[in-house]
């Protein structure tokens, strides 16, 4: 389960993601094109371009999070 720190802050990545990014991929996102460290106490945004997909990076202890939600109905 994800359970960041309360004093995480999000980050929402702005532009439409493919949403085969894998960790890797949203990890060189958050530090080319947001200039942030991947591994800061924060949760980072990334939706599809039909904003029905999400994905949440985030940084634990040892390794990256991934949590990926797929809306059915609603956006």
């Amino acid at each position: 389960m994800l359970r960041p720190a309360q004093s995480a802050q999000v980050y929402l990545y702005m532009e439409p993601v493919d949403m085969r990014k894998s960790i890797d991929g949203l990890a060189a996102l958050v530090e080319l094109e947001m200039e942030l460290s991947p591994a800061l106490e924060a949760i980072f945004v990334f939706c599809n371009r039909g904003r029905d997909k999400i994905k949440l990076l985030y940084w634990e202890r040892n390794g990256f999070v991934v949590w990926y939600k797929r809306l059915e109905k609603q956006r």
